[in-house]
C-alpha cells in the first residue's frame, strides 16, 4: 500500500484520493458502475484512486458516487441499427470494398489481402 496517496480530505490532490483498491464503500469507477447496470449520469468526480508506477506518473482511476448514479439507458432498435451500421463500416475494406469478415486493423488500413498482396499470390 502506498501511504503517499492517502488523502481522504483532498488537501494534497484537490479531491479525495485513495491508494489503489482502497476506496471506501459507496464509490465506484465507471466500469464498476456499468457492471451494476448504472452510469455516472453527469455527476462530478467524487474521488480518485492512484496507483504508483516506476518512472511514470501514477495510474489514475476516477470514482463516482453510487447513490447518485443513474440506470443505463436501454438499447433502442435505432441504436442497435446504428451500432450494426458502424460495425459493418469497420469491416469493409476501403481498397477492394468487400466485407472482410473481421474488423480491419487500423494499422493496416485495409484487409489482409489488399495489405499484403504478394503473400496472397504466393499462397
Amino acid at each position: 500500500m502506498s501511504v503517499r496517496f492517502w488523502d481522504p480530505d483532498g488537501i494534497k490532490f484537490g479531491i479525495p484520493t485513495y491508494p489503489w483498491r482502497l476506496a471506501p464503500d459507496g464509490l465506484a469507477t465507471c466500469r464498476q458502475l456499468r457492471k451494476q447496470g448504472l452510469r455516472p449520469g453527469g455527476q462530478d468526480i467524487a474521488a480518485q484512486m492512484l496507483r504508483p508506477r516506476r518512472r511514470r506518473e501514477p495510474l489514475t482511476a476516477y470514482l463516482y458516487r453510487v447513490d447518485l448514479a443513474l440506470p443505463v439507458r436501454p438499447m433502442t432498435p435505432a441504436r442497435w441499427a446504428a451500432l450494426a451500421k458502424a460495425n459493418a463500416a469497420r469491416r469493409r475494406c476501403p481498397e477492394c470494398h468487400r466485407d472482410a469478415g473481421y474488423v480491419i486493423p487500423p494499422t493496416l488500413g485495409a484487409c489482409v489481402t489488399c495489405a499484403y498482396p504478394e503473400e496472397q499470390r504466393a499462397a
